[in-house]
């Protein structure tokens, strides 16, 4: 609107501030929709990780790609057979090198002897864990810290929970075995981040 005097846009609050005037149909200012944000360039997609090293621990595996059982809990790789001495990356989890918590399981034991996971207590932090891709490519992190948690007191937030840069999770049983079960009491988790790839 504008002053037959000045010819100047009047904002809509100098026409009636005290009230309306007589005569004055107000017209509703049109929803201007807020600007879109600018597009964030999308980043190259990661490949598959198939393959983890652990040197201090005399860790080279290829991994194995598995999902979440029918009851909702982490698949592991098979007790049994030559896949028992492998790792497994939880195909629900980032590629490494993503945002987010790369999820790795693997066995300490199994009847058999000692599985793939089976000195994962013993790293400290600063020790590196290499998580090779399908592309040739290699994701390399940095142990921060090493947990134990008893299974009935899982930390499942802290663990599988978003993150604001990449990391990775190495994650096996640990603590008691309990014959009766056939199962140990806690799981061992080690929480690193990566630094290059």
């Amino acid at each position: 609107m504008t002053d037959a005097t000045k010819g100047d846009v009047l904002p809509t609050e100098a026409l009636a501030p005290e009230g309306d005037i007589p005569g004055l149909v107000r017209i509703p200012a049109p929803e201007t929709p807020a600007p879109e944000p600018p597009a964030e360039p999308e980043a190259p997609e990661v490949a598959e990780p198939v393959r983890l090293r652990v040197p201090a621990i005399g860790v080279d595996t290829d991994l194995l790609h598995l999902g979440l059982n029918d009851d909702g809990s982490l698949a592991v790789p098979p007790r049994e057979g030559p896949d028992n001495l492998k790792a497994s990356w939880y195909d629900g989890s980032p590629r490494a090198g993503e945002v987010g918590p790369t999820v790795l399981a693997g066995h300490i034991d199994s009847k058999a002897g000692p599985s793939v996971f089976y000195r994962l207590g013993e790293l400290e932090p600063g020790d590196e864990v290499l998580v090779d891709r399908a592309d040739g490519t290699t994701a390399t992190f940095v142990v921060d810290t090493s947990e134990r948690y008893p299974k009935d007191d899982f930390p499942t937030r802290r663990v599988y929970g978003q993150t604001p840069d990449a990391q990775v999770r190495l994650i096996t049983c640990g603590g008691v075995f309990d014959r009766d079960s056939g199962h140990y009491q806690d799981n061992t988790v080690v929480y690193g981040h990566l630094v290059d790839g």
